[in-house]
């Protein structure tokens, strides 16, 4: 691939400084996207940036990345098939992050926060025994490189972790993984259930009526995207007790509306998309790292396969 010059789309140039001599060989062009020109686009060999800017094609360019982790605003692009453009994807801690982000929930679930909160407004010592993380069964939706590192964590707290993936097969921290379609058994004994899928056809509302259906009164939290859960469903599963409670970071349209009736829900836990931010400086050091791999015609970890959405 032949990569002279890069154009980064945002006020960055000072996030670079510890790659500066790194890339002297490179002609490095930051803007705000709003002032990307047409000329900006036909001169760059690479774009990088949290979003395309709207004059973009991927025939412009020979390669694209994204400071994100997710990849939807770039799959709305056309041309990719026929340009041959490479796509890559920041990956960092997000696993890490997630995991963190999740047990925080879990533990004042099983610790009864909210009910000693309430016990405290009323001066009521009642004690109950908090529950153990090594007697909880918790499913992952999503076996990749963040699943594993969710299961990895739980898995050393003692917890019985499951993987749901579109393969079924075998990963490493997993007690067990199945496909969907062979799992009802597996989410009917889960305490916890997590998502952390992207979002693809395969995807979208995979949260549907029915297999909320097959969960036992499961605490339910999704950090991956929004637009695999369908809302309705979730609601009508929280009335009928499948789901005991929903922690919900992401959403199908953010910021999620006022109107929203879920804001007014009790059994519902609403948090704006922070379970796993993207940090900055390991937005670039990904971009730099995969360069270097482009370099030394190494495997990508991180590029984009457009068949699987992801």
């Amino acid at each position: 691939m032949n990569i002279k010059n890069i154009l980064i789309a945002g006020d960055y140039e000072s996030y670079f400084k510890n790659y500066l001599t790194e890339l002297k060989h490179y002609n490095l062009n930051f803007k705000l996207i709003d002032n990307i020109s047409r000329d900006d686009l036909k001169w760059a060999d690479v774009y990088v940036g949290f979003e395309p800017s709207q004059l973009l094609q991927p025939s412009d360019v020979n390669w694209v990345h994204t400071f994100n982790a997710g990849i939807n605003n770039y799959l709305t692009l056309e041309g990719w098939e026929e340009s041959n453009a490479l796509l890559t994807r920041t990956i960092s801690d997000f696993g890490q992050k997630m995991s963190e982000y999740c047990l925080s929930y879990i533990l004042a679930d099983l610790q009864n926060h909210k009910q000693l909160e309430a016990q405290q407004k009323e001066k009521i010592w009642d004690k109950q025994a908090p529950q153990a993380l090594k007697d909880q069964t918790v499913t992952i939706f999503g076996t990749g490189q963040t699943g594993q590192t969710i299961a990895k964590i739980y898995s050393a707290l003692g917890m019985i972790v499951y993987g749901i993936s579109n393969s079924g097969l075998n990963k490493p921290y997993f007690q067990k993984v199945e496909k969907l379609e062979k799992s009802k058994g597996l989410i009917q004994s889960s305490n916890y259930i997590i998502s952390t899928l992207p979002f693809t056809d395969k995807t979208k509302n995979l949260f549907n009526q029915s297999l909320f259906d097959t969960l036992n009164q499961a605490y339910f939290i999704n950090v991956g995207r929004g637009q695999v859960v369908d809302l309705e469903a979730l609601k009508l599963a929280l009335d009928n007790d499948n789901v005991r409670h929903a922690i919900l970071d992401v959403f199908e349209i953010e910021p999620l509306p006022t109107n929203s009736d879920l804001w007014h829900r009790k059994d519902v836990t609403i948090t704006p998309h922070i379970s796993a931010l993207t940090d900055i400086d390991e937005a670039v050091t990904c971009f730099y790292q995969t360069l270097k791999r482009i370099e030394n015609n190494e495997s990508l970890q991180n590029q984009v396969d457009f068949e699987r959405g992801y």
